[in-house]
């Protein structure tokens, strides 16, 4: 039977035992993205069916369940959900996702697409050379960035330099008045868990500095197989090319084994939109909110 809770570090070693075994493409697969959001969104995590499924809900008072992860019996996953919410709804779910729900329950869902909750994939190849005339503008942008800062250097994040990154992450908040507007608040609830918790749960992480000072970082981890997963990237908006030269740095030198990345949704804001679009996404990985119609 369900029995959902807040996730502990503790728990991410079973959540990524389960995730190994199936083939996820969404960023909700991922322990870290659970972990470092579940207090702004009240997440909650569920073993299903003895521990070969797991599921999260939000909102208790209106739950929303993420689609089974795991492999076996997906309808006896989907029956344990039933007995503790006779009318649940879904979330970010995915197009395979979808085909299934419909052939296991048919009319008893409506679909709506969530335009705002789709990741933006992109081949690690076209990311690591920004090649062809298309993203000639972000070339552009690397040279003028090495012009004005000849001295910059990468490195990666490790015991020694994270105080740092966290700093220049606080600097970042400060200037883009996060307190102030609700989605940078949450984001920057979620960032400083993932500073906090950083190495309990293996995340690498990459800062570009120049004249001595950390001015962009991004950190990820691994989301499949094939895919690296970007959960976070700052940079100040006011160097031009910082932003450009940390998507490149750190997927020169830590994204060599996989063949994708994915860099998360835009939430419907339109200027991430517009700059993950500049990008020439090789997809966007759709996803639906499924609601209990009976």
């Amino acid at each position: 039977m369900a029995e959902f809770r807040r996730a502990e570090i503790k728990d991410k070693s079973w959540v990524e035992e389960i995730l190994s075994r199936d083939s996820c493409e969404s960023l909700e697969n991922n322990f870290t993205t659970l972990f470092i959001w579940q207090d702004m969104y009240n997440i909650k995590i569920s073993k299903l069916c003895g521990g070969n499924f797991y599921t999260t809900m939000t909102d208790k008072k209106k739950p929303a369940f993420m689609f089974p992860c795991g492999s076996g019996d997906i309808k006896a996953a989907f029956e344990e959900i039933f007995d503790y919410c006779k009318t649940p709804d879904f979330y970010s779910v995915t197009e395979n996702e979808r085909q299934v729900m419909e052939e296991l329950y048919p009319g008893v869902f409506e679909f709506t697409e969530d335009r705002d909750a789709e990741d933006y994939v992109y081949e690690t190849e076209k990311l690591r050379t920004l090649s062809g005339r298309k993203l000639s503008s972000k070339r552009n942008h690397i040279n003028r960035f090495v012009q004005n800062n000849p001295d910059w250097t990468y490195e990666e994040i490790t015991k020694a330099n994270i105080d740092e990154a966290y700093e220049m992450n606080e600097k970042w908040c400060a200037k883009m008045v996060c307190e102030a507007n609700e989605g940078l608040r949450k984001e920057s609830c979620a960032v400083r868990t993932a500073f906090k918790n950083y190495f309990d749960l293996k995340l690498t992480g990459g800062l570009i500095r120049a004249g001595g000072e950390v001015v962009a970082y991004s950190m990820g981890d691994r989301l499949s197989r094939d895919t690296f997963l970007i959960h976070i990237e700052k940079a100040f908006s006011d160097i031009q090319g910082a932003y450009t030269i940390i998507n490149r740095e750190f997927v020169l030198h830590n994204c060599d084994n996989y063949l994708y990345v994915n860099r998360e949704d835009d939430a419907g804001d339109e200027g991430l939109r517009k700059a993950k679009t500049s990008y020439q996404p090789y997809k966007l990985v759709t996803k639906y909110t499924a609601k209990y119609k009976g």
